[in-house]
């Protein structure tokens, strides 16, 4: 029986989990540095979340927002969005990553590279992530759209002015029409602005739009 889900790499470490000795050896120009955990074809693509890139910890074990401390699947699960609280610390399980694609969420970045913090990506590597996830939506035809960093979305977009919230798609070349896209805050712990609280409510807003789209 094939899996809902498209394949994934191991993660590099082997299930270990990494020390700061290993971290810096993830620090290189790969593109593709951590996979997307994406529904095969023919599973709906409800929710594509698209964070910044991958932090070190993230690329060595080959599983999304995969750092201890990092609010995002806390909040996810807060939110009703997951039906567990999903742990990508060591590594995203198949049984994970199945549940996910049941859900109907995906997970990809505006970039692959991997660095210590997103503030050390170029404005030009971010411009191109934002055309690029532009280029793959016909393909990967999600209902709704939700890019986690307002800082960042605000160059891919090249919308300076761009707040929290529903965006409006008119402005931005080659975006598909009946796909909805949001600006969700940045889970990082580093983000003194919100809360697994405050996340969860937002990402309940897009999801709820998600669920509206669904049954259309």
């Amino acid at each position: 029986m094939s899996e809902p889900f498209l394949p994934r790499r191991p993660s590099p470490m082997g299930g270990r989990k990494p020390t700061n000795a290993d971290l810096p050896a993830f620090a290189t120009p790969n593109p593709d540095a951590i996979d997307d955990v994406l529904p095969a074809p023919g599973t709906r693509l409800r929710m594509l979340i698209v964070g910044v890139n991958p932090g070190l910890w993230t690329a060595a074990v080959n599983g999304p927002f995969a750092r201890p401390g990092n609010r995002f699947w806390p909040s996810l699960h807060r939110a009703g969005l997951t039906g567990h609280q999903i742990d990508a610390s060591l590594g995203l399980s198949d049984d994970d990553a199945r549940h996910l694609a049941l859900r109907g969420i995906g997970i990809t970045n505006l970039v692959g590279r991997a660095t210590t913090r997103a503030d050390e990506l170029s404005k030009d590597e971010l411009r191109a992530g934002g055309r690029r996830l532009v280029e793959r939506l016909p393909q990967l035809r999600p209902d709704v759209v939700a890019v986690a960093g307002i800082t960042a979305f605000r160059v891919a977009f090249d919308d300076r002015k761009a707040v929290l919230g529903e965006q409006d798609t008119t402005a931005i070349g080659g975006w598909p029409g009946g796909v909805r896209l949001w600006a969700v805050p940045q889970p990082s712990g580093l983000n003194a602005h919100e809360n697994i609280d405050s996340l969860a409510a937002k990402w309940q807003t897009v999801w709820d739009a998600a669920t509206d789209a669904a049954s259309d």
